[in-house]
């Protein structure tokens, strides 16, 4: 019985998490207590004497703390310095608390909501609202494959390149979600208009300068740029070193050479760069490269490593102008090269001594940007997306109703816009982190990978549901570009098939969890004693954490999380507690994992891809709980909440059973389940019940439809096709009652073609009146407009299509 009570009183301070001191005094006044009743054997306090001295003395546990410490160096591979910059770079934010196992929700509510100020809300609805107005994407993207002179000076004088950079250097300054909001609304018309934008406030010139230029590199460049008289680029990419940036072979020699007439040292740089946007236009080249000082001009260090450099491109030398063609959408993109081009040092981002800092540079500045442009582009897609798909599925009529109306195509709608409220959740929410000064690399990768797979998986379903509607390329074609572009933003900023496991999990393991890092840390010290001393004190801080894992994954699995408290008391509380659930789940695979595979999971990308995805689900989850509160938990929004968490917690539920059905020792896979799903797996995914309810929500110019395609452009314009679909909606509905009264006293319901005329025959039998005969051909006019498609004769084929 007594020992029945100690395991109950040690498993609940693992439970609570309390440190060692009081779950010993716990156990040592449980023995006490129990002895001033009962007589207690002697071997209960031996045991626990010989275990908690030992463990509660720091002197007595060393020495095999010293030879754990020589075992963990055999079995960690070192890390190498650009893995450590890596690591090193950004902060730990929330995603810190989704990964160790107990989320705190206060910290996540108390969180500032993203905001706007006025002017960021001016510009938006001013500057922002004209240049999309002035989009025609089918001249854009097909006739001359680049912006009209007129936009690109608009963009110059309205300030679109200026947005990170301050106003003491003629920058607008704006906020990481004041930028987001205005890429979301100019990616829902056009993908190329966006890339221009997104690219000079994204990693390259204007950044990296602002946080290592020197004064004088700021003063002379920042305002160029911010005015448009610089167009800037950035060249990372190699032709043999693409997600393996650090391993491009680009070069810089330092050497001597003549400059301005005169002597001096420099670098003598030869690159063969591919994928860079902007290059073609650019008129600053940011470049990186490798440098090294074979002679000793700088010290005595020959590698001294990726290095960062601006380089003007009317330099002699610099070979910029051809383009690529990256699926038909024509930003401006393309090679550059350069062969013994000798620039001086100053041309250093940060002068002479950044040389050798470049890849701390670069990293650093994704660990934020990675979070802005990408997946704003992502957002702006997948709201015009679901904003024209559920208009189309309600106007597109086939065996006398509504395609949308049909099962199948109501699954897909419930995709598009769960997966939309998904994108905008997280987006806005990482925005929100980075304006209050953080700099989240994991989290950024997260965004990045998952948005930019959802807006996919919108699109696809998008392009299904409107058929050959989106198959016809021309002026009506809204959709065709949104698909075509999507697997672009999943390439580019590190790959997502590589994003998702060496980045999401490959640092979040260790970023992320509280004692990892430092135990790599105390095994890299050079210092003996004092590697001991921090090896020792991680180690048991590291093992109390593991243990209280498996104690809280094994109650929260048996109980179903029912008794965790709830902060919310609504139909969300009880996503709260999964959530919880899951975290303690993730916290204790991770520590298993990681001790049975040790360096070896790093290669092992399947598994650490699907913890990957369980860090993921649950960080997207409590962004959508997060998103809905600082809305103000709106009615109209209830449906689509639901399932996204739905649809997050039970991905997270399958990752977590492919880690346990794919477990590298295969009976302990075996015994981990008894411990993460004692009941079997608890979750399906969101029911097709909830599904129709959001596909109808999604058809209806209403509420939860104008929340879900906030920010994007739906003005009246010569070009946008947005607005007339919003229109043929709105008729649509109008217009239903009135066919409905007709179709009842005709006796009979109109094909799809039929329904003006049925509509004259009554308005002849004054069943209708006049402006009700009106609204039905104004409705069927502009449903007609919106599901016909463009043909072209044969020399408009030619002239349109084989364009040189």
């Amino acid at each position: 019985m007594l020992s029945l009570l100690l395991i109950v009183l040690i498993a609940i301070t693992l439970y609570h998490r309390t440190n060692l001191k009081l779950t010993t005094l716990v156990v040592l006044g449980a023995l006490l207590l129990w002895g001033f009743f009962y007589s207690i054997p002697y071997v209960h306090w031996v045991l626990a004497l010989l275990i908690l001295i030992p463990l509660n003395i720091p002197a007595i546990r060393r020495p095999m703390s010293a030879q754990l410490l020589e075992v963990f160096k055999g079995v960690m591979p070192r890390i190498s310095d650009t893995e450590q910059e890596a690591l090193d770079a950004g902060t730990v934010w929330w995603e810190q608390e989704v990964f160790a196992g107990k989320p705190n929700w206060k910290r996540l509510h108390s969180i500032p909501k993203a905001s706007l100020t006025p002017e960021e809300e001016a510009f938006i609805n001013g500057p922002t609202e004209e240049l999309c107005s002035m989009v025609n994407e089918w001249q854009i993207t097909n006739i001359d494959r680049d912006l009209p002179p007129e936009m690109w000076q608009f963009i110059k004088d309205q300030g679109f390149f200026s947005f990170i950079i301050p106003k003491e250097y003629g920058g607008l300054g704006f906020s990481a979600y004041a930028q987001s909001q205005v890429l979301t609304k100019l990616n829902s018309l056009s993908a190329t208009v966006g890339s221009i934008v997104s690219v000079p406030n994204s990693l390259g010139p204007a950044e990296l300068l602002m946080h290592y230029g020197t004064d004088e590199q700021k003063k002379h460049y920042l305002p160029r740029l911010a005015s448009g008289e610089e167009i800037p680029c950035f060249a990372l990419t190699a032709i043999e070193a693409g997600s393996d940036a650090g391993g491009i072979p680009d070069k810089g020699i330092v050497c001597k050479g003549q400059w301005n007439g005169e002597e001096v040292i420099g670098i003598k740089l030869t690159w063969n760069k591919r994928y860079i946007t902007l290059a073609p236009v650019a008129t600053l080249l940011g470049l990186a490269f490798k440098m090294y000082d074979p002679d000793s001009l700088l010290g005595d260090r020959e590698d001294l490593g990726i290095t960062c450099a601006l380089i003007p491109t009317d330099t002699d030398g610099v070979e910029i102008g051809r383009r690529h063609y990256p699926l038909s959408t024509p930003f401006q993109n393309g090679p550059t090269s350069g062969e013994d081009v000798f620039v001086p040092l100053d041309y250093i981002i940060g002068g002479e001594k950044m040389a050798g800092q470049g890849w701390r540079m670069l990293v650093d500045c994704l660990s934020a940007g990675r979070a802005i442009s990408l997946p704003s582009g992502a957002t702006g897609g997948s709201k015009m997306v679901a904003y024209t798909t559920g208009a189309y599925a309600r106007i597109r009529r086939q065996f006398k109703v509504p395609v949308g109306y049909m099962e199948g195509v109501m699954e897909a709608l419930a995709r598009i816009a769960g997966k939309t409220y998904m994108i905008d959740a997280v987006r806005s929410f990482t925005a929100a982190g980075i304006d209050t000064g953080e700099k989240p690399s994991v989290a950024s990768a997260i965004v990045k990978c998952h948005t930019t797979k959802y807006a996919q998986d919108c699109a696809i379903d998008g392009m299904d549901i409107h058929g050959g509607k989106a198959v016809m390329m021309g002026p009506k074609n809204y959709m065709g570009r949104a698909y075509q572009g999507a697997p672009i933003s999943i390439t580019v900023e590190g790959a997502n098939i590589l994003t998702r496991s060496l980045i999401i999990y490959g640092q979040g393991s260790i970023r992320c969890h509280p004692y990892v890092l430092k135990l790599i840390e105390a095994s890299q010290n050079e210092n003996k004693e004092q590697a001991v001393k921090d090896f020792d004190k991680s180690l048991f801080a590291h093992i109390g954490f593991a243990m209280s894992n498996k104690v809280r994954t094994f109650w929260l699995g048996l109980t179903a999380s029912l008794f965790v408290r709830k902060p919310k008391s609504d139909f969300t509380g009880r996503y709260y507690q999964r959530i919880t659930r899951f975290s303690s789940a993730l916290a204790f695979l991770s520590d298993v994992i990681m001790g049975v595979l040790g360096g070896e999971l790093k290669r092992r990308e399947s598994i650490s891809g699907r913890l990957g995805d369980m860090l993921s689900h649950l960080y997207i989850a409590t962004s959508v709980l997060k998103f809905y509160d600082d809305k103000g938990r709106p009615e109209h929004d209830k449906n689509i909440v639901q399932w996204s968490l739905e649809h997050s917690l039970y991905q997270t539920q399958m990752a977590a059973d492919g880690v346990l059905r794919n477990f590298p020792i295969g009976w302990m896979g075996k015994l981990l389940r008894l411990v993460v799903f004692p009941l079997g797996l608890p979750l399906s995914p969101p029911s097709d019940k909830l599904g129709r309810r959001l596909a109808k929500d999604l058809q209806k110019a209403e509420a939860m439809r104008e929340e879900v395609s906030h920010g994007i452009y739906k003005s009246e314009s010569e070009f946008s096709n947005l607005y007339k679909v919003d229109k043929a909606l709105r008729l649509q509905l109008e217009m239903e009652p009135i066919v409905a009264k007709i179709s009842k006293a005709l006796g009979k319901k109109p094909a799809n073609h039929q329904v003006v005329t049925f509509a004259k025959e009554a308005f002849e039998q004054d069943l209708i009146t006049q402006e009700e005969l009106q609204l039905v051909i104004n409705a069927e006019d502009a449903r007609l407009e919106v599901i016909n498609v463009d043909d072209f004769s044969k020399e408009e084929m030619s002239s349109t299509f084989d364009k040189n």
